[in-house]
């Protein structure tokens, strides 16, 4: 047998170009965070207002998800991977130059539109030019921007605000979404489309407004500080009540906008269980800590934002061996392994006091991202085992709804967690939180860091719950797959 380890040139230039379209798209969820107060301020809005900037981005995000797949089939993977980096550069350019908290709402959204196809069109891509026995090592060059996205979003942001104007970190992404867009139509293989699939009208009706919804109602809770109020009871029911039609519809329609029917695959049924649980506690552990840094040790939001460099530095070590390994010997070598990991550095911070000495919680986050760099694009790797080349699309639509899901779902449930545990146990400084400072009291302080500990506590029971459906993946490599695996061509396909 070959070896497989080194990679060809040609997946190579398609991998830049990927990483280039995806840390862009995944920097803008977690980038803007630490500008929130700044915004507020500029546009004379309160918090709740300015904090949809964020929400509607991640909506956008949520609703566009599923149409990648079928516009893959239809038009091209190359056509529709060029089309959302315009939308995302042309949302980018708007967001800069709004000049009220609607405007940028509304140009988020856009931004959004585009950076929601960005990644999994640019994973079916690199699945489809890779192939089977190098899936571990592909998924570990797009999973770069998966995973540091979100720990470099907080430290590039706060860098900007702290130098420039908030403009910036929006008019940032031009210049490297053109570069994106001029390497995508030199370096991506053409793909043709087939006008022969229907796009799922009805499904789509269903599925777009229902996640737009249980979103929308996630946010609330976590704007509220609980699950009360119309506004969260409607939108979860309606959510979930469009979320079972669209399942019903799904599997009776002959080309649904997502193939259910390959959850009847074990292991895509276990490995996009751990993807939406690694999703829930990586989003949600990295809403908790810039807070923890900024609220209870009154740090800057640029400091708050370097704290979160350790997480990347270990993904960064771990990820390609981690991949590699799941080529070799199967995700379940590697997996179980990474989610003990990731619990072990979660643990640590159910600890955390207003006191807590930053070497130690900078190597907790270390070891945090070393088991998550083990753990994510293995799992993503596995959702492809057992997949046919018509598969591809469908599936990478899938797993990222997951993981978008389940990001928002942690977030959102992590929100409610502090809020209740703040107001519960230091109601004075729940007020002051509100108001944007926090008395430098020691014994509210202690309140408060003994609330984020309760909340951590969430995050590791999510990480150790992932350990169920790790322990079940597949234990062969890969590449020694024959029969059933993944049918995608190794080389580039030629133009048709």
């Amino acid at each position: 047998m070959p070896k497989t380890t080194r990679l060809e040139p040609e997946i190579i230039r398609v991998g830049v170009v990927i990483v280039l379209g995806a840390i862009m798209s995944i920097l803008d969820t977690t980038i803007v965070a630490v500008a929130l107060h700044t915004l507020s301020h500029d546009f004379r809005v309160d918090v709740s207002t300015i904090q949809w900037v964020t929400t509607g981005y991640l909506l956008a995000l949520a609703v566009v998800i599923p149409v990648s797949g079928w516009a893959i089939h239809r038009i091209g993977a190359k056509p529709v991977y060029m089309i959302s980096l315009v939308f995302f550069i042309t949302g980018s350019a708007l967001s800069g130059l709004a000049w009220s908290a609607t405007s940028l709402i509304i140009f988020r959204v856009l931004q959004g539109l585009g950076g929601g196809m960005i990644l999994p069109v640019g994973q079916s891509i690199m699945a489809r030019t890779a192939g089977p026995q190098r899936m571990g090592q592909v998924m570990g060059i797009i999973g770069v921007p998966q995973l540091l996205g979100p720990i470099l979003g907080p430290v590039i942001g706060g860098v900007i605000i702290s130098n420039t104007s908030w403009r910036w970190i929006f008019f940032v992404n031009v210049p490297i979404g053109l570069v994106a867009l001029w390497l995508a139509r030199r370096s991506l293989p053409a793909t043709s489309g087939d006008r022969g699939h229907r796009f799922d009208v009805l499904g789509f009706a269903l599925l777009s407004p229902g996640l737009a919804f249980i979103v929308y109602g996630l946010a609330e809770v976590g704007s509220r500080g609980g699950f009360h109020g119309a506004a969260v009871y409607d939108s979860l029911l309606v959510g979930l009540v469009l979320s079972v039609l669209f399942v019903l519809r799904s599997l009776r329609a002959p080309e649904p906008l997502i193939d259910l029917r390959l959850f009847r695959d074990r292991t895509f049924s276990l490995a996009s269980t751990g993807i939406f649980l690694v999703g829930a506690t990586l989003y949600g552990t990295m809403f908790l800590l810039p807070l923890y840094y900024q609220i209870v040790r009154g740090d800057s939001a640029w400091l708050a934002g370097l704290m979160m460099a350790p997480q990347g530095l270990g993904a960064a070590m771990s990820m390609r061996a981690g991949g590699l390994m799941a080529d070799r010997r199967g995700p379940r070598a590697v997996v179980p392994y990474g989610v003990v990991i990731l619990a072990l550095g979660t643990f640590f911070y159910t600890q955390v006091t207003a006191t807590s000495n930053y070497w130690l919680l900078g190597v907790a986050l270390f070891i945090r991202g070393l088991g998550m760099g083990a753990t994510m694009m293995p799992t993503f790797a596995a959702s492809y085992y057992n997949l046919t080349h018509e598969d591809v699309p469908k599936a990478t639509s899938a797993t990222n709804i997951l993981r978008q899901v389940g990001g928002s779902l942690g977030v959102a449930v992590f929100a409610v967690v502090l809020q209740t545990q703040i107001t519960r146990h230091a109601p004075a400084a729940a007020l002051a939180i509100q108001a944007g400072r926090i008395d430098a009291n020691v014994s509210q302080l202690q309140a408060v860091a003994a609330a984020f500990a309760h909340s951590f506590w969430w995050s590791f029971a999510v990480s150790l719950l992932a350990l169920v459906p790790a322990v079940f993946l597949p234990n062969r490599g890969l590449a020694a797959q024959r029969s059933g695996s993944i049918a995608v061509p190794s080389q580039p396909e030629s133009p048709s």
